[in-house]
């Protein structure tokens, strides 16, 4: 669909294009093509044409910052293009039990995950997993003579594979890498530690076996609260007298403390000197 707005020379028209549901957005130009959020596009990569989803909103955007050369959308996608999608869809699978027989017949130590084909069936990547460096020479032969394209092996993490995958988390929902997250954020142990979690590996660490992303999002609320609250083992002044701090909640702001007579009280950090 066409569109009569026309940018002038200090802005552009800019939508935000995704091309797995849980992948990075990229922003691409979309001079005189209206893109609203869920229409299917055809884009220009540096890899050739490929299908995406409008997931931001066509906005303009001042040239001032952009800070690359962005490619552009070439079209809405048509009934076509669609049908290719869903003939790609076909492939994949095929490819994916092919290389899988081949790898067990071959006796490769490595674990298929998910096979991706390109926009005009022109490429196939297989992304797996393994613990030691792989010879897939022979491999690549027989997947290129069998689909006659150009074959890719790519090794990829636990938590790509998780997100690849997807599935449910120890909460109950979605994976947050396969429903919404877009980058992996650094997670670290000292997160747990800050948030007073048990360092229990099952239970601080997800589906992938990595620490849960999860650690990350609260992490500087729980800083900030660490700020405020007192120690364990510090000495304070309460309204019920002198003590010693035995436990903290952070999230309620409040500490137990042992007064000198032995008695416990809560005292929030507010009353606290």
């Amino acid at each position: 669909m066409m569109d009569s707005n026309n940018t002038n020379s200090n802005s552009i028209f800019v939508a935000g294009i995704r091309f797995k549901s849980s992948g990075k957005i990229y922003d691409f130009r979309s001079d005189g093509t209206s893109m609203r959020v869920g229409d299917k596009c055809i884009v220009e990569t540096d890899k050739g044409l490929e299908f995406g989803i409008v997931s931001i909103a066509r906005r303009k955007v001042s040239q001032k910052l952009i800070r690359r050369p962005l490619k552009r959308v070439v079209r809405n996608a048509t009934k076509e293009d669609i049908n290719q999608v869903e003939k790609n869809v076909v492939l994949e699978k095929e490819a994916f039990d092919i290389c899988q027989n081949k790898i067990r017949e071959k006796e490769i130590k490595m674990k298929l995950v998910k096979v991706d084909f390109s926009f005009d069936a022109q490429k196939a990547i297989f992304y797996y997993t393994s613990e030691e460096r792989i010879d897939f020479r022979e491999l690549v032969k027989d997947l290129a003579y069998h689909f006659k394209i150009k074959i890719e092996m790519r090794q990829i993490g636990l938590r790509d594979e998780a997100k690849m995958i997807g599935g449910c988390g120890p909460c109950g929902r979605n994976l947050c890498c396969a429903a919404f997250l877009k980058e992996f954020e650094p997670v670290s142990i000292k997160m747990a530690k800050d948030q007073n979690l048990a360092l229990n590996p099952v239970k601080i660490s997800g589906v992938c076996g990595r620490l849960m992303c999860c650690l990350e999002y609260e992490h500087e609320t729980y800083k900030d609260l660490k700020r405020t609250c007192p120690k364990l083992g510090a000495i304070l002044d309460t309204p019920d007298g002198k003590g010693r701090v035995v436990k903290v909640n952070l999230l309620q702001e409040k500490a137990v403390v042992e007064l000198e007579d032995g008695k416990k009280v809560d005292v929030s950090v507010k009353e606290i000197k």
